[in-house]
C-alpha cells in the first residue's frame, strides 16, 4: 500500500485558486475509526463558505469535504470489513478535522454507513448520495412532515437537494411544486417529476391568485433572500423549512417576525448532523435509484486535480446538479 496521497489543502481562505492539491501522508485509523480510501466525493456549498473564510472555528491549513464515498480499508476495530462501500458525512468532517478532499480519510465509525445492497451504479452516482440525500430526506421527513395529499413546493428546484427532494416527496405521494429562476428549466423540472411549475421573479407569492393554490409545506433552498416571498406562498397552518442558502446571504436585515410570518403558519430550519445522516436510508435510495424509481442528478464530474475548476463551477452555479469529484 502507498503511504501518501493526493489531497486538496486549503492554506488560507479566498476563491477557488486557494484550494491546492498536495501529497500527504495517508492517515492511520485509531481504535473507533475507519481509514476510508475515497473514490469520489461531493461538491457542497457549505465548503465553499469554509473555503472563503466564514465558518467559525476552523484552523488553517485544512482539507476540505463533508461528505465521502468509496471503500473501507482498515478498521481496527472491526466495525468495518476491508472492500465494504460506505459513506460518511457530516461530524466535523472537513472542518474540525480533515475531511473528504482527498485519495483516503479517517471518519469516526458512528458516521459511516455501509452499502451492503449490490449495486452496479457508478462512482459518480454514489458520490453524489451521502450529503445531498440526507439533506433532502431529512428536510421533507422531520422538518416538514411532508405526508401523502400535500402541497409541496420547493424553491431552489434545480439545485441537487431541490431535485432529490422531488424524488422523494412524489413517492410520498405530494403534488410537487419547483422553481427555477430560468423558463427553459420547465421541461426539465417536469420530466424530473414536479407536477407544477412557478418561474422564481423574485415574487412568485404574487403568481398565485387563487388561496386554494397555495402549499402546505415549504422547502426553501434559496434562503433568507426569498424567505418573506415563499411565505407568502403558504396555506394557513403551513410551513415553511429554511433548509438551504444558494442565496449565499445568511441573515435578513432588519428581520421582524410579527412582519415576515403570516399568522397561522410556521417557520423552521433543517440541518443535519451524524444522527440525521446515520437515520437515512441510504441503502433503500441505492436500491431505488438501481431501479428507476429514484433520480440522482448529477450535474458535472470532476477528477481531483481539477478541484479549482470544480469549485469555480460551483461559486457561479454552473452545474446544474450534484457536482462530483473522482480521485483517481
Amino acid at each position: 500500500m502507498a503511504t501518501t496521497m493526493k489531497a486538496v489543502v486549503i492554506h488560507a481562505p479566498g476563491g477557488p485558486e486557494v484550494l491546492k492539491v498536495e501529497q500527504r501522508p495517508i492517515p492511520k485509523p485509531e481504535a473507533g475509526q475507519v481509514l476510508i480510501r475515497v473514490k469520489a466525493f461531493g461538491l457542497n456549498r457549505s465548503e465553499m463558505f469554509t473555503r472563503q473564510g466564514h465558518s467559525p472555528g476552523v484552523d488553517f491549513p485544512r482539507i476540505l469535504g463533508i461528505e465521502a464515498t468509496g471503500i473501507v480499508e482498515h478498521a481496527p476495530g472491526g466495525e468495518f470489513e476491508k472492500g465494504q462501500i460506505v459513506m460518511t458525512a457530516m461530524g466535523g468532517m472537513g472542518r474540525q478535522f480533515d475531511g473528504g478532499y482527498a485519495q483516503y480519510t479517517v471518519v469516526p465509525c458512528l458516521q459511516v454507513q455501509a452499502i451492503t445492497v449490490p449495486t452496479r451504479l457508478g462512482w459518480d452516482v454514489l458520490g453524489a448520495m451521502p450529503e445531498m440525500i440526507q439533506t433532502a430526506y431529512g428536510a421533507i421527513t422531520k422538518s416538514l412532515r411532508v405526508k401523502k395529499g400535500d402541497r409541496f413546493l420547493v424553491r431552489g428546484g434545480t439545485t441537487s437537494v431541490g431535485l432529490a427532494a422531488i424524488s422523494i416527496a412524489k413517492e410520498l405521494g405530494a403534488h410537487v411544486a419547483a422553481t427555477s429562476r430560468k423558463p427553459e428549466r420547465e421541461l426539465f423540472l417536469r420530466q424530473y417529476g414536479a407536477d407544477e411549475f412557478l418561474l422564481d421573479d423574485g415574487a412568485i407569492g404574487k403568481q398565485i391568485k387563487d388561496d386554494s393554490k397555495k402549499f402546505d409545506k415549504v422547502l426553501e433552498l434559496v434562503g433568507t433572500v426569498s424567505l418573506q416571498d415563499s411565505f407568502q406562498c403558504v396555506a394557513p397552518g403551513g410551513v415553511v423549512s429554511l433548509t438551504g442558502i444558494v442565496g449565499n446571504s445568511w441573515h435578513i436585515d432588519k428581520f421582524v417576525p410579527m412582519e415576515l410570518i403570516p399568522k397561522f403558519t410556521y417557520l423552521t430550519v433543517y440541518g443535519g448532523w451524524i444522527p440525521e445522516f446515520m437515520g437515512t436510508p441510504l441503502n433503500d435510495i441505492v436500491q431505488k435509484v438501481e431501479a428507476g424509481k429514484f433520480n440522482i442528478k448529477v450535474g458535472k464530474v470532476f477528477n481531483i486535480d481539477q478541484i479549482v475548476e470544480a469549485h469555480q463551477c460551483m461559486d457561479d452555479n454552473a452545474a446544474e446538479g450534484k457536482i462530483v469529484i473522482l480521485t483517481d
